[in-house]
């Protein structure tokens, strides 16, 4: 019996003349969104986000406003409740403790724990863990898929199956299916992985039970690794990695998809599932991967990592399209909203410069820090554009987790299990405040016709 690809091979020239057809007839002009005022993007021409409604849960600012109430780029802010992500993570730090839990409960309840607060929702995550009997044999392991995005997504939707009561839309309810979802996405992830691996790189297939009494980020490490072993600053870096990819406004696709999705009072794995299909594309949550290659491509090609003029005339070919993908990007560097710095780069940088001196790979390190210093600027003297670009978050942390030894398979799973906290917290707000139906308007522009009957077509 032909696979569904031998089906398409085999009628190649029929599928190509769909293809063209179906390009000419879906074309829009990009002319008419300037004209109509129509927002590509649900973007204002500044490129900031069009307001659609309020939250409490996570804000970024990129701007000031002066007296006339002109926007001001300024240094990148990022806030969760209200708590500026610089103070929450220096916070504590300083107590020498990990934050990624802490962060989860301030996401869906609104106000830092107490101690006996934090410890019962440790012990919460921590008995959450562990995957429901049977489903790691026959959910993850004879379904192995070659992204861990998309096993990830499948998985979600298949804890609909494991739970008693999962249509129930009370808050009381979601909370416990949000608790739930949040311990068990690393593990999901991890096990995904190891499936994948197995089956498709016809690697050793090994399944570390989830510890409880270990950190969100300690347990994951245990959980890939052969021996289980990690140093005690690779599990504060993973952790750090977690507090700042936790939430990021409800304006980012993704978490825009579970608030669209949620509004249509459906349950929480199909809001969920749909929040991991946004973050899987590589314009979101898989951008730290193009980062990584976009670097091994530099590294291969720039002979002298210390010779900035040699460094300058690679990421100027990059620009113009010559070389690495042919698209004209530099991964990693600007953002959407942040415009003079990314808080998250920051933090996460001085980490970063921690981990390599462990790992000794210092002169990988330079090598990022040559990059954002020259990045701006030539980017700016070959398109013509004054605009200030600053490395975001993704600059960093494919570095981070390549030191972590962690698979670059691994790199988007790792972000939607933080991210997932948000999304919960989110979804949580939609439904306390229980608005419309999220539905946005498309103007149609094609030209009437009249139908043809089939014989007098050409």
């Amino acid at each position: 019996m032909k696979s569904k690809l031998d089906i398409f091979v085999a009628n190649e020239t029929f599928f190509n003349e769909l293809s063209s057809k179906a390009q000419q007839n879906n074309q829009i002009d990009p002319q008419l969104y300037k004209d109509s005022g129509a927002k590509q993007g649900l973007r204002n021409v500044d490129g900031t986000g069009v307001l659609i409604g309020f939250s409490k849960v996570g804000e970024v600012q990129a701007y000031s406003q002066d007296d006339n109430g002109e926007k001001i780029p300024m240094e990148g802010r990022l806030f969760y409740r209200g708590i500026e992500i610089t103070d929450l993570v220096k916070g504590y730090q300083n107590e020498q403790r990990h934050g990624f839990e802490e962060v989860c409960y301030l996401l869906l309840f609104g106000s830092l724990p107490n101690k006996n607060q934090l410890l019962q929702f440790k012990e919460t995550l921590g008995k959450n863990r562990t995957l429901p009997d049977g489903f790691t044999e026959d959910m993850i392991l004879k379904a192995p898929s070659s992204d861990i995005m998309n096993k990830l997504a499948r998985n979600v939707l298949t804890c609909y199956s494991y739970d008693s009561n999962p249509e129930d839309n009370s808050l009381s309810n979601v909370l416990r299916q949000s608790i739930e979802l949040i311990a068990e996405f690393p593990t999901m992830s991890a096990y995904g992985y190891q499936a994948k691996v197995h089956f498709y790189d016809q690697m050793s297939l090994f399944i570390h039970i989830p510890d409880p009494e270990l950190s969100t980020s300690e347990n994951f490490l245990h959980l890939i690794r052969p021996n289980n072993r990690y140093t005690k600053l690779e599990a504060e870096v993973l952790d750090l990695c977690l507090v700042l990819h936790a939430e990021h406004g409800g304006g980012n696709n993704s978490t825009f998809t579970a608030r669209v999705v949620t509004s249509t009072d459906t349950d929480t794995y199909s809001a969920i599932a749909a929040a991991v299909g946004s973050l899987k594309g590589p314009k979101h949550g898989g951008a730290n991967i193009k980062v990584t290659q976009m670097m091994e491509d530099i590294k291969q090609n720039v002979k002298d990592w210390n010779n900035e003029k040699e460094l300058e005339d690679y990421l100027a070919k990059i620009i113009k399209k010559e070389a690495f993908d042919r698209t004209g990007l530099l991964y990693g560097i600007g953002h959407a909203v942040y415009t003079l710095s990314d808080p998250r780069a920051i933090l996460l940088k001085e980490k970063a410069k921690e981990l390599a001196k462990e790992k000794h790979l210092e002169e990988e390190f330079n090598l990022y820090c040559s990059i954002e210093k020259l990045a701006p600027q030539v980017f700016s003297e070959i398109n013509k554009d004054v605009r200030t670009i600053v490395p975001n978050v993704d600059f960093y942390s494919g570095f981070v987790y390549k030191m972590l030894n962690i698979p670059l398979e691994l790199y988007t799973p790792i972000f939607a299990m933080s991210r997932v906290a948000g999304w919960c917290a989110h979804r949580i707000e939609e439904l306390v405040n229980s608005g419309k139906i999220i539905r946005p308007a498309y103007k149609n522009i094609i030209e009437k016709s009249s139908f043809i009957p089939l014989e007098q077509r050409t």
